[in-house]
Parts: structure tokens; C-alpha cells; sequence
């Protein structure tokens, strides 16, 4: 996806789902599968047909059901994986050939330190990457769909984080979304995310898991484990230590 020109995460979403639903819409009718898409995990699933872009009728059914785009969407019915007429759901995420491009840029870039040609490459994929973003060695930035990933300017991103747009859920079921995560974070090394909106000025300690527990994180927020309570000891306690210790 071209970098030339800023497009709001609500755009993106709307261009992903539409290319995603021509692709599965092609995958089920060779397969003869009816294949449904919602804007939850349990919501009204929505026969994909009836959303055809490539129709008048689904072209304007599409817009309707898009206009206010949801932060994640649901596929389901490609079917489980012994079934004749399975669609394997990652055919529906990206096309073959952008599949291996992709997988090949991430493997480099998994191993690099945070540099501009880390940013670049990510770039490359299609992530929407801002300013003096560094992404330190061995963080994960989702493969299948880069494009809904957005991080601010000056955010580092620390080692071993994942950050991941889509969840697979067995029985030919997945659900994708958007993660955006503000300037000014820190993210700390370890951290597991799913999609999510972070506001500008927000640290996670090392290793919090954020989704699907805290689906937005308000500006400035520190995020992390509770550390125990400490044991303070009275000034008779004090005293008595001090006369051990001497």
C-alpha cells in the first residue's frame, strides 16, 4: 500500500474488507461454500454475496454496511479443515503472492535492530509507520495484514513484542482489526497486543499482555502487572531490627 499520502485508519479497514471479500467470495463459489462475515466474534453474520462490490446491489449494500467502519470484522464458514470443501482461511487473508513477499520482509526485519531501514521495510509492507519510530530485534508486526497496523512518532516498540491484527479461531472462523498505537509510547519488551486503540503517551510494563482485555487505552496511561504490597514495619519492629542487625 503506497505511503505517499496519510489515510485514516477507518479508510484502510474499509479497503482491506473489500478486497478480502472478493477474494472470498470467488474461494466460495468455487467451493460452493456460503461464506459470512459480522462486526463481532457472536454478532449477525452477514451472508458475503449480498455484499458483492462488483454489483450494483452489493456495491451499495457494501457502502451501507461500511459506512461506519468496525475496528474488527469476523469471517466465518470456509469450514473445518477435513471438510471436501474447506477454504483455508489464510487464502482469504492476502493473495499467494504478496503472502511470500510479505513473510520474507518480516523474517529480515524480525532480526534487525530499530533503524530507519527497519522502518522502511516495514513501510515497504504496507504498516503505517510515523516518524523516529524504533522497533527493537525480535518484535513481531503482524504479516497477513501489515496494513492495519499504525504507530505514531516517536514510539519505541520493544523486543519480543507481538503485535497481531488478525486471530484464527478454528472451524474456518477468523476475525481481524485494526491496532493503533499513539506517539509518545513506550511499549514495553514483551508486550502482546491484539487490535486495539492506544492513545499518545502510553507505556505497558514488560510482558503485559493488552488484548483482548483492554480494547482501548486512554492518553498517558501506565499498563502493567500489580507489583505485591510491601510490608512496612512499625517503629517498635525498626528498632528491634536495628538492635539484631548491630
Amino acid at each position: 500500500m503506497s505511503q505517499s499520502r496519510p489515510a485514516s485508519p477507518e479508510s484502510v479497514m474499509r479497503m482491506v474488507t473489500e478486497d478480502m471479500l472478493r477474494r472470498a467470495i470467488r474461494l466460495g463459489r468455487r467451493k460452493g461454500r456460503t461464506i459470512y462475515i459480522s462486526k463481532t466474534s457472536r454478532g449477525r453474520a452477514t451472508p458475503i454475496e449480498t455484499l458483492n462490490p462488483d454489483t450494483p446491489e452489493g456495491r451499495k449494500a457494501f457502502e451501507s454496511y461500511t459506512t461506519r467502519a468496525a475496528r474488527h470484522y469476523t469471517i466465518s464458514g470456509l469450514g473445518a479443515p477435513e471438510e471436501s470443501n474447506a477454504i483455508n482461511w489464510r487464502a482469504v487473508n492476502l493473495p499467494p503472492g504478496r503472502r511470500i513477499l510479505v513473510m520474507m520482509l518480516v523474517a529480515i526485519s524480525f532480526v534487525m535492530k530499530g533503524t530507519p531501514l527497519k522502518n522502511r521495510l516495514y513501510r515497504l509492507m504496507g504498516a503505517h509507520i510515523g516518524r523516529n519510530v524504533e522497533i527493537m530485534q525480535l518484535a513481531w508486526l503482524d504479516h497477513f495484514l501489515p496494513e492495519l497496523i499504525f504507530i505514531g512518532d516517536n514510539t519505541l516498540i520493544g523486543a519480543y513484542t507481538h503485535i497481531t491484527v488478525h486471530a484464527y479461531e478454528g472451524a474456518g472462523k477468523f476475525r481481524y482489526g485494526l491496532v493503533e498505537i499513539g506517539s509518545n509510547c513506550v511499549i514495553g519488551a514483551g508486550t502482546g497486543m491484539g487490535p486495539i486503540l492506544i492513545e499518545d503517551g502510553v507505556r505497558t510494563l514488560p510482558g503485559t499482555t493488552l488484548s483482548p482485555y483492554l480494547p482501548r487505552i486512554r492518553s498517558g496511561s501506565v499498563v502493567g502487572y500489580n507489583p505485591p504490597p510491601l510490608k512496612r514495619s512499625s517503629p517498635g519492629e525498626e528498632a528491634e531490627e536495628s538492635r539484631t542487625e548491630e
